[in-house]
């Protein structure tokens, strides 16, 4: 049993390492940076009325899963999750420094509106780490999927469309939904003194989330297909490629 578990968790760290020299850096960034974003914007609200809310993470959310979309599209949802997990651990790791610095003491200024922000709010840390994890298994297993019903062309724009659309707007509505249940519902009235939203302005919080997003998603899609080509064009990843395909 020990041996099997060493043997696992030595093919796990093979597989990672392969997989992040394979990815283009630039994409691998932009994830990253998108969800450290998502996860300190989400600390404002926008807009709060009695049938829609929307937080701060609706401006970039898109590009993470766009970002998602990419990597599942050319290196399968096994690899795209294993980027969503890391992204999520860089993420925490940014909230701990940045809850180290808001905690320093410091006599040169009024430091209270720096330190509110970039302390951050655990519940929020949580909730945004759950959602999003939870939100991009399932739209990256979603795009695979519908990505292997297109037998004649799966290359093809449509296909790209039609796989990128759906699997965005589903993951993004269950990001929104399952993230503003976790926060407004259930922490907010708890430790922000009875401020909450109602299971409607949840509801059209990821509703209406899910079509902007999924708005901004058509507007830079074809963005996001001309990387796919270009990296199936210069074989970009084969080794990991092979690597996966030998192991199954």
């Amino acid at each position: 049993m020990m041996q099997k578990m060493k043997a696992w968790l030595r093919r796990e760290r093979e597989e990672m390492q392969l997989l992040l020299r394979c990815i283009p850096a630039t994409v691998v960034t932009l994830f990253v940076v998108s969800v450290i974003c998502m996860n300190l914007l989400a600390n404002k609200t926008l807009l709060q009325l009695d049938w829609i809310a929307l937080d701060g993470g609706i401006l970039v959310s898109w590009l993470s899963f766009m970002c998602m979309d990419i990597i599942t599209r050319h290196f399968g949802p096994r690899a795209s999750n294993r980027i969503s997990v890391l992204a999520a651990g860089i993420n925490l790791l940014t909230c701990i420094f940045f809850f180290v610095a808001s905690a320093i003491p410091s006599n040169a200024a009024d430091y209270a509106a720096f330190n509110s922000i970039l302390g951050g709010t655990w519940f929020i840390l949580l909730s945004s780490t759950i959602a999003f994890l939870l939100s991009a298994v399932i739209n990256n297993t979603l795009n695979w999927s519908i990505g292997k019903a297109f037998r004649k062309n799966p290359d093809g724009k449509a296909a790209f469309a039609v796989r990128t659309y759906v699997s965005t707007f589903v993951g993004q509505f269950m990001d929104n939904f399952i993230f503003s249940i976790l926060v407004f519902t259930i922490f907010a009235p708890v430790f922000w003194d009875g401020f909450c939203w109602t299971a409607l302005q949840c509801m059209m919080c990821a509703l209406t989330g899910a079509v902007a997003e999924l708005l901004m998603e058509m507007l830079f899609s074809p963005i996001g297909y001309r990387i796919s080509q270009k990296w199936r064009r210069q074989a970009v990843g084969q080794a990991y490629l092979d690597y996966m395909e030998k192991g199954t």
